[in-house]
Protein backbone atom coordinates (compact mmCIF):
# COMPACT_ATOMS: atom_id res chain seq x y z
CA UNK A 1 0.00 0.00 0.00
CA UNK A 2 1.02 3.50 -0.30
CA UNK A 3 1.40 5.73 2.55
CA UNK A 4 -1.18 7.93 4.28
CA UNK A 5 0.91 10.93 3.28
CA UNK A 6 1.04 9.95 -0.36
CA UNK A 7 -2.58 9.31 -0.45
CA UNK A 8 -3.29 12.77 1.46
CA UNK A 9 -0.82 15.03 -0.85
CA UNK A 10 -2.41 13.05 -3.92
CA UNK A 11 -6.09 14.84 -2.49
CA UNK A 12 -4.77 17.44 -2.37
CA UNK A 13 -3.27 17.92 -5.43
CA UNK A 14 -6.96 16.54 -7.19
CA UNK A 15 -8.52 19.70 -5.20
CA UNK A 16 -6.25 21.96 -7.14
CA UNK A 17 -8.48 21.28 -10.46
CA UNK A 18 -11.93 22.35 -9.03
CA UNK A 19 -12.63 26.10 -8.91
CA UNK A 20 -13.17 28.53 -6.28
CA UNK A 21 -14.67 28.65 -3.14
CA UNK A 22 -12.14 26.24 -1.80
CA UNK A 23 -12.29 26.53 1.82
CA UNK A 24 -8.74 24.80 3.60
CA UNK A 25 -11.42 22.38 5.53
CA UNK A 26 -12.08 20.71 1.64
CA UNK A 27 -8.43 19.93 2.31
CA UNK A 28 -8.65 18.46 5.41
CA UNK A 29 -11.50 16.19 4.89
CA UNK A 30 -10.90 15.21 1.22
CA UNK A 31 -6.87 14.08 3.23
CA UNK A 32 -8.45 11.92 5.46
CA UNK A 33 -11.49 10.75 3.52
CA UNK A 34 -8.23 9.68 1.12
CA UNK A 35 -6.64 7.31 3.54
CA UNK A 36 -9.86 6.07 5.02
CA UNK A 37 -9.96 2.79 2.53
CA UNK A 38 -7.19 1.65 4.92
CA UNK A 39 -9.32 0.82 7.65
CA UNK A 40 -9.70 -2.71 6.19
CA UNK A 41 -6.51 -2.95 7.36
CA UNK A 42 -8.07 -3.92 11.05
CA UNK A 43 -9.15 -6.93 9.19
CA UNK A 44 -5.91 -8.54 9.41
CA UNK A 45 -6.61 -8.63 13.48
CA UNK A 46 -9.73 -9.66 13.49
CA UNK A 47 -9.32 -13.33 10.64
CA UNK A 48 -10.72 -12.03 7.84
CA UNK A 49 -8.54 -13.21 4.94
CA UNK A 50 -6.96 -10.36 2.66
CA UNK A 51 -8.39 -11.41 -0.69
CA UNK A 52 -11.99 -11.13 0.93
CA UNK A 53 -14.81 -8.79 0.34
CA UNK A 54 -13.51 -7.09 3.58
CA UNK A 55 -10.25 -8.22 3.15
CA UNK A 56 -7.24 -5.60 2.58
CA UNK A 57 -7.90 -3.85 -0.66
CA UNK A 58 -11.35 -5.14 -0.92
CA UNK A 59 -14.73 -3.41 -0.42
CA UNK A 60 -13.51 -0.40 1.20
CA UNK A 61 -10.84 0.05 -2.00
CA UNK A 62 -13.87 0.31 -4.12
CA UNK A 63 -15.43 2.80 -6.55
CA UNK A 64 -18.62 1.85 -4.93
CA UNK A 65 -17.32 3.18 -1.65
CA UNK A 66 -15.66 6.10 -2.47
CA UNK A 67 -19.03 6.91 -4.26
CA UNK A 68 -21.11 5.90 -1.29
CA UNK A 69 -18.65 7.65 1.05
CA UNK A 70 -19.00 11.04 -0.95
CA UNK A 71 -22.66 11.04 -0.47
CA UNK A 72 -22.59 10.33 3.08
CA UNK A 73 -20.20 13.36 3.14
CA UNK A 74 -22.88 15.47 1.32
CA UNK A 75 -25.17 14.72 3.99
CA UNK A 76 -23.64 16.44 6.50
CA UNK A 77 -24.97 20.47 6.96
CA UNK A 78 -21.59 22.20 6.62
CA UNK A 79 -20.21 20.41 3.67
CA UNK A 80 -22.51 21.02 0.78
CA UNK A 81 -22.56 25.10 1.97
CA UNK A 82 -21.93 27.57 -0.56
CA UNK A 83 -18.59 28.00 0.62
CA UNK A 84 -17.60 24.52 -0.92
CA UNK A 85 -19.51 25.17 -4.22
CA UNK A 86 -21.32 23.24 -6.40
CA UNK A 87 -22.75 20.38 -4.64
CA UNK A 88 -22.16 17.97 -8.00
CA UNK A 89 -18.58 19.45 -7.67
CA UNK A 90 -17.88 18.85 -3.98
CA UNK A 91 -19.23 15.05 -4.49
CA UNK A 92 -17.12 14.60 -7.28
CA UNK A 93 -14.32 16.02 -5.43
CA UNK A 94 -14.93 13.85 -2.60
CA UNK A 95 -15.67 10.87 -4.67
CA UNK A 96 -12.21 11.43 -6.67
CA UNK A 97 -10.57 11.59 -2.98
CA UNK A 98 -11.58 8.28 -1.99
CA UNK A 99 -11.13 6.68 -5.51
CA UNK A 100 -7.47 7.99 -5.72
CA UNK A 101 -6.63 5.65 -2.61
CA UNK A 102 -7.57 2.28 -4.71
CA UNK A 103 -5.43 3.76 -7.58
CA UNK A 104 -2.44 4.56 -5.91
CA UNK A 105 -2.39 0.89 -4.56
CA UNK A 106 -3.11 -0.32 -7.99
CA UNK A 107 0.30 1.49 -8.41
CA UNK A 108 2.25 -1.02 -5.95
CA UNK A 109 4.27 -4.07 -6.58
CA UNK A 110 2.86 -6.02 -4.05
CA UNK A 111 -0.22 -7.62 -2.93
CA UNK A 112 -3.43 -9.60 -4.11
CA UNK A 113 -4.67 -5.81 -6.22
CA UNK A 114 -7.49 -3.47 -5.66
CA UNK A 115 -11.22 -4.80 -6.30
CA UNK A 116 -12.24 -1.58 -8.24
CA UNK A 117 -15.93 -3.28 -9.02
CA UNK A 118 -16.35 -4.66 -5.09
CA UNK A 119 -19.49 -5.24 -3.95
CA UNK A 120 -19.90 -6.42 -7.72
CA UNK A 121 -17.18 -8.13 -8.31
CA UNK A 122 -14.14 -9.29 -5.83
CA UNK A 123 -11.47 -9.65 -8.53
CA UNK A 124 -8.46 -7.29 -8.09
CA UNK A 125 -6.64 -5.43 -10.51
CA UNK A 126 -3.08 -3.36 -10.66
CA UNK A 127 -1.99 -0.89 -13.34
CA UNK A 128 0.14 -2.21 -16.00
CA UNK A 129 2.37 0.35 -14.48
CA UNK A 130 3.10 -0.26 -10.89
CA UNK A 131 6.49 1.98 -10.00
CA UNK A 132 5.41 2.75 -6.17
CA UNK A 133 7.27 0.14 -4.19
CA UNK A 134 4.17 -1.42 -1.33
CA UNK A 135 4.22 -0.54 1.99
CA UNK A 136 3.82 -2.09 5.28
CA UNK A 137 0.69 -2.83 6.97
CA UNK A 138 2.97 -2.44 10.00
CA UNK A 139 3.35 1.19 10.96
CA UNK A 140 6.96 0.63 12.76
CA UNK A 141 8.47 -1.26 9.57
CA UNK A 142 8.34 2.12 8.27
CA UNK A 143 11.61 3.27 10.09
CA UNK A 144 13.52 0.29 8.72
CA UNK A 145 16.00 0.26 6.01
CA UNK A 146 13.40 -1.12 3.83
CA UNK A 147 10.50 1.67 5.11
CA UNK A 148 13.22 4.45 3.67
CA UNK A 149 13.56 2.70 0.78
CA UNK A 150 9.53 2.87 0.07
CA UNK A 151 9.48 6.58 1.29
CA UNK A 152 12.21 7.35 -1.23
CA UNK A 153 10.06 5.41 -3.81
CA UNK A 154 7.00 7.33 -3.07
CA UNK A 155 8.69 10.81 -3.54
CA UNK A 156 9.62 10.31 -6.77
CA UNK A 157 6.38 9.01 -8.20
CA UNK A 158 3.67 10.18 -6.05
CA UNK A 159 5.05 13.41 -3.69
CA UNK A 160 7.41 15.07 -6.05
CA UNK A 161 5.15 15.23 -8.89
CA UNK A 162 2.21 16.09 -6.76
CA UNK A 163 4.45 19.02 -5.14
CA UNK A 164 5.32 19.90 -8.56
CA UNK A 165 1.49 20.02 -10.11
CA UNK A 166 0.47 22.16 -6.96
CA UNK A 167 3.27 24.71 -7.25
CA UNK A 168 2.36 25.09 -11.08
CA UNK A 169 -0.72 25.49 -10.67
CA UNK A 170 -0.17 28.13 -7.75
CA UNK A 171 2.13 29.70 -9.80
CA UNK A 172 -0.79 30.03 -12.86
CA UNK A 173 -3.45 31.30 -10.53
CA UNK A 174 -1.09 33.96 -9.43
CA UNK A 175 0.21 35.33 -12.71
CA UNK A 176 -3.28 35.13 -13.53
CA UNK A 177 -4.72 36.94 -10.53
CA UNK A 178 -6.29 33.76 -9.34
CA UNK A 179 -7.16 34.20 -5.27
CA UNK A 180 -4.49 31.60 -3.55
CA UNK A 181 -7.25 30.35 -1.46
CA UNK A 182 -5.05 27.52 -0.28
CA UNK A 183 -3.44 30.24 2.31
CA UNK A 184 -6.26 32.46 3.00
CA UNK A 185 -10.04 31.59 3.60
CA UNK A 186 -12.64 34.11 2.46
CA UNK A 187 -15.27 35.81 5.52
Amino acid sequence: MASPVSHAILAVTIGMAFPRPRPRSRYWLAAALSVLPDIDAIGFFGGIEYGSLLGHRGLTHSLAFAAVMAGVLMTIPAIPSSRWGPRLLTWLYLFLACASHGLLDAMTDGGLGVAFFSPFSNTRYFLPWQPIMVGPINILAAFSPWGRRIALSELKWVIGPCAAIILAVLAIRKRSGYSNDITKEKP
